[in-house]
């Protein structure tokens, strides 16, 4: 057994072997080692890989769908529009991510979806999720828990609205970042480039973008973070995670009760 494109994968009969590189395997093979045939099956779910633009709308709020997408390069954010007329974006979405997966509840999207960077998206038909589902019942148990630590993760986001501080909203969004930035190998060290404007920081946690503003400054002069050339260092990490009351929903999983591979 080997690691191949940041995933374990074997044959039959021990040996190692190469297959087409799928982000989404190599997600789900941060969780668990992947057979052959289900690293085969997800990487059908990107045959169609799709190039976008910053700032290209992927789906809007309200439009028909019946297609889900693996994120394989760049950023994207979901989010929707108030009454009046203010965003309050839900998710930051990252390589390995599946987009629009309320395509398998609902006819229309309940959330728009925008390219945050120049991306690459692979689109795919939700009757191929069926086919995954059935044939891969692994699988579906490894999608359903990722898709519950996203849940978990933004009923925390939800609960800070309503409950904490600007100063620990904003810090609980910079640990969240950087941490879902280390999931896909970008960074390893506490140093890391803050890919959102002080607006988009804002429409995620209900602030205008002066507030936030002066919350990076106090964050700044408490000597918990440090700012220049578009990155963000945590200089006193502990006290960081101390001061926003953060827990990172991407890690101490207990997967010991999903089924063993076929």
């Amino acid at each position: 057994m080997r690691k191949i494109g940041g995933f374990a994968l074997w044959s039959n009969d021990g040996e190692p072997i190469t297959v087409p590189h799928s982000c989404f395997a190599e997600r789900l093979g941060d969780y668990i080692t992947l057979t052959e045939s289900e690293t085969t099956a997800l990487t059908r779910l990107e045959e169609r890989p799709r190039d976008l633009r910053r700032g290209t709308i992927l789906l809007r709020e309200h439009d028909p769908m019946a297609e889900l997408f693996i994120l394989q390069r760049g950023m994207a954010m979901s989010y929707v529009l108030l009454d009046d007329g203010s965003r309050q974006i839900l998710r930051f979405l990252f390589p390995g991510d599946m987009l629009a997966v309320s395509a398998l509840v609902y006819r229309d999207s309940p959330q728009t979806i925008v390219a945050m960077t120049d991306l690459t998206v692979c689109p795919f038909d939700r009757t191929l999720m069926a086919g995954l589902l059935t044939e891969h019942p692994r699988l579906a148990a490894v999608i359903m828990v990722m898709n519950q630590m996203e849940k978990v993760a933004l009923t925390d986001r939800l609960a800070a609205l309503g409950r904490t501080s600007a100063k620990v909203r904003v810090a609980a969004l910079l640990l969240e970042i950087r941490n879902r930035i280390r999931l896909t190998g970008q960074a390893a060290t506490t140093d890391f480039a803050l890919p959102l404007t002080q607006e988009e920081i804002g429409d995620a946690t209900g602030l205008t973008a002066v507030h936030v503003n002066r919350m990076l400054r106090q964050l700044e002069e408490d000597g918990l973070i440090a700012r220049g050339a578009g990155r963000v260092s945590f200089t006193d990490e502990t006290a960081l995670l101390r001061a926003a009351n953060y827990v990172n929903r991407f890690d101490g999983l207990d997967l010991r009760w999903l089924p063993p591979a076929r």
